[in-house]
């Protein structure tokens, strides 16, 4: 039996850190989207948010158009699969596992969070993909306008000047 399983049993799980950082406008809808972020994580299965502390928006330097703010979200997780799911679900800008010190995996616990990591890039890659060729796509078709646009202007110009 997993370390993981046998606190499982125990009522102990797994509590982590995570800093969701999010930027955009207006200022007030960027605590209502941290707050909505936060409930859904809670509602996660095997997940229990136990602490939040969202940050004032605050404008950021580079680009004043926009506000910039973030939440430190303290959880317990039931497991290292939650927290690896976690991670894909809500893209934290850093996780810190606070307990326990160690965490050990049996063999079916990694072959269970590589596949699902394994997972998730292989459908990251085919969306990459697909936008790589929709980008092909727009840049042919946006060469033959311009290119047609310049053939008009061209027969424009002979016309006048023939008349």
């Amino acid at each position: 039996m997993s370390l993981n399983k046998l606190k499982e049993e125990q009522g102990e799980g797994i509590k982590a850190i995570l800093i969701l950082e999010i930027i955009g406008k207006p200022k007030e809808h960027l605590v209502e989207t941290l707050e909505s972020l936060i409930n859904k994580m809670d509602s996660e299965p095997g997940v229990k948010v136990i602490e939040k502390k969202i940050q004032e928006p605050v404008i950021m330097k580079d680009n004043k158009d926009f506000f910039t703010t973030f939440a430190e979200v303290e959880v317990e997780v039931s497991g290292v699969m939650d927290l690896v799911i976690l991670m894909f679900q809500y893209m934290p800008a850093h996780i810190e596992i606070i307990y326990p010190e160690l965490i050990a995996l049996t063999n079916q616990g990694w072959s269970d969070i590589l596949s699902e990591l394994t997972r998730r890039l292989h459908g990251y890659d085919e969306i990459a993909r697909v936008l790589g060729v929709e980008k092909d796509i727009l840049e042919r078709k946006l060469r033959d306008i311009l290119e047609k646009s310049g053939e008009d202007k061209d027969k424009e110009k002979s016309k006048k000047k023939s008349k």
